[in-house]
């Protein structure tokens, strides 16, 4: 596969052994790093600052020798470039004797020709550094000589290659008020690489990833940043080759800090990722920040490459291991707010819930209970209702009961199927049609049941269904489709099971084993007859496909905007021995289609609290016509 056709770029930053002032010895290193780099179809990779020299030669910098030894080695990389695909960048001094400066720069090669000369702008003087001492800074854009080539552009650059543009900044430029990154991202750049050599001390390195991955969120691009390793000077300082490829927040990559081998490293930066978020950003529309960038054209060939080197999440909605707890929790705050609040707006007494046993109904009575809490009101004040049908079991009727008996509320049992057989005698349906009529008819009466007890107890009623049945218009139109407030409405399947996993383990511990049989219990809208051995006959996902996959589909759809084929390649590389590509390009054509038809459920939905990043409110979050054709 062409990673390249489906919006990634592959860039890697490599940390060389130094060999301090010694600059064969290093253009060696680099040589043999850089040609890895190409093995691995890698579009550009980044050495650390003046790794060609190394960064500690202090009052050397100053040495004929030195600057004349640095430009030959890096004439020597120039030409080990020609006829490679492969951008390199890597960190030099640049001597212009006729103005009596030196600058301390990054040099961007490619197929034998230096392309552009990037400046340090922002010399340290901190934690041993007397860069001023040596260096100019870089203020002005111009061109310049390299080694006989005239008028190289020189100064704030910006690259462009066929698949992405990029920028690059030195060391202490990201730490500017406004980063030359930042003015970059602004300009078009979608990746930075940044040539560092800052010495590590106690907290530095958590601190700038934590930047970097800040950074990288709030401009919208992937930071590949490289520091000077081993062999640098420790006579006041230690380099520790610290280097990472972060994409939007995400760490791809990272160096073994403190290794005595050289390193290289490469990612997958998803650029369309980038762009779709860029085109979403307030901040990249309306900023009227402009600062003078020279355009830089890197006509290279595209790479093929039929490894994506990147990890892609078949669970895009559920959070990672490290941070379960902390979002859990959060989603939870969010909802149980929200419901409080409109719970005092409409100053009802009660809320009223519909209790099955499954998943939805379960999340919502405990927001439903947290929200008591939170309003320091008796819990009898929750009315849940079960309503048991045709094709209630055992083990669901069971688990609702026992959770509405735990959790202290008020319970109600109401069945349906007296009502609904009288429903299909006025109607004349046979009952023993189970076709669409016989399911929405339980649906729909167990929603007037729970509007009219609200009636009966002054009460708001709570919608249960969650974002997977919204996108998929699974849901009864006016029946389970309806409510006075959906709390669940932002929450997809794939979370929802989260939530009440984590929740096993907050509540009480005598609800723990319902909630976890609830979590294992297969979803269902029960309105089918059980089989024969009692157990659920009707499996939504049976019908319907796996959530997960679903929400899958629904994440890069809504959130990134992304094609069915772009869906479907990365839906791919998560999924890859799960299912097959066959399986999901069934689940998927069945996701759109019914995406696309099923919107005007979602045209007329309850209010309901945002949560995450997607949503399918037509008030906000998501606006389509209702008579869009199907893609």
């Amino acid at each position: 596969m062409n990673t390249n056709a489906w919006g990634f770029v592959r860039v890697a930053v490599a940390v060389p052994n130094v060999h301090l002032a010694n600059c064969n010895a290093n253009q060696e290193e680099i040589s043999s790093l850089y040609l890895q780099a190409v093995e691995k179809n890698a579009q550009v990779v980044c050495f650390p600052e003046l790794s060609i020299t190394g960064y500690s030669c202090a009052d050397l910098f100053l040495n004929h020798q030195l600057i004349t030894a640095a430009n030959k080695a890096l004439m020597d990389l120039v030409e080990t470039t020609r006829g490679k695909e492969t951008v390199l960048i890597v960190g030099a001094p640049l001597w212009l004797p006729e103005q009596g400066v030196l600058y301390d720069c990054a040099y961007v090669i490619y197929d034998g020709k230096v392309m552009g000369v990037v400046p340090k702008y922002v010399l340290s003087n901190t934690h041993g550094k007397h860069e001023k001492r040596w260096f100019t800074s870089g203020v002005n854009n111009g061109a310049v000589s390299v080694n006989g080539e005239y008028n190289v552009p020189f100064g704030r650059l910006l690259f462009k290659m066929r698949d992405f543009t990029f920028a690059v900044e030195i060391g202490e430029d990201a730490s500017a008020v406004v980063p030359q990154s930042s003015q970059a991202a602004l300009n078009g750049a979608e990746v930075i690489f940044n040539l560092a050599a800052i010495p590590d001390i106690l907290g530095a390195t958590d601190n700038r990833q934590q930047f970097v991955r800040t950074h990288s969120l709030q401009a919208s691009c992937a930071y590949a940043y490289v520091s000077a390793g081993w062999g640098e000077s420790t006579t006041d300082a230690v380099f520790a080759g610290e280097a990472f490829i972060c994409d939007r927040g995400d760490m791809l990559a990272t160096s073994q800090r403190f290794s005595m081998s050289s390193q290289m490293m490469c990612a997958d930066v998803h650029v369309d990722v980038l762009r779709s978020e860029r085109l979403r950003s307030e901040a990249f529309h309306t900023s009227n920040y402009t600062s003078e960038f020279t355009t830089v054209i890197i006509d290279n060939n595209p790479l093929i490459e039929d490894t994506l080197l990147r990890h892609v999440d078949p669970l895009p909605f559920v959070p990672a291991e490290h941070k379960r707890n902390q979002t859990c929790e959060e989603v939870f705050q969010i909802q149980t707010s929200a419901l409080a609040h409109r719970w005092t707006h409409t100053r009802t007494a009660t809320l009223v819930i519909g209790v099955s046993g499954g998943l939805d109904s379960t999340l919502a009575l405990l927001v439903a209970a947290l929200a008591c809490d939170k309003l320091e009101r008796d819990r009898k004040n929750i009315i849940a209702v079960t309503m048991p049908g045709f094709g209630t079991t055992g083990r669901t009727y069971n688990n609702a009961l026992s959770l509405m008996r735990e959790l202290g509320v008020t319970t109600r049992e109401i069945s349906i199927k007296r009502a609904a057989l009288q429903h299909f005698e006025d109607i004349g349906h046979d009952v023993n049609v189970h076709d669409i009529t016989y399911e929405n008819t339980q649906a729909r009466e167990r929603t007037q049941i729970l509007m009219d007890v609200a009636n009966q107890t002054n009460g708001l009623v709570v919608g249960t269904g969650d974002l997977s049945e919204l996108a998929l218009g699974w849901a009864t139109y006016n029946g389970d489709h309806m409510s006075m407030y959906g709390v669940n409405a932002d929450i997809p399947k794939t979370l929802v099971r989260t939530l009440v996993q984590y929740a096993a383990g907050k509540f009480a511990k005598n609800i723990e084993t319902v909630l976890l049989d609830i979590v294992s219990t297969p979803v269902s809208p029960e309105l089918l007859p059980a089989n024969n051995d009692g157990n659920i006959a009707q499996i939504t996902e049976d019908i319907v496909g796996p959530y997960e996959l679903h929400d899958f589909f629904l994440y890069y759809f809504v959130r990134f905007g992304f094609s069915k084929q772009k869906i479907f390649y990365l839906a791919q590389h998560a999924f890859a021995g799960v299912y097959s590509s066959e399986v999901i390009d069934k689940w998927l054509s069945t996701f759109l289609r019914r995406f696309f038809i099923q919107q005007f459920k979602r045209s007329c939905l309850p209010d309901g609290p945002k949560v995450g990043t997607v949503g399918l409110s037509p008030r906000g979050a998501w606006q389509m016509s209702s008579d869009v054709q199907v893609w």
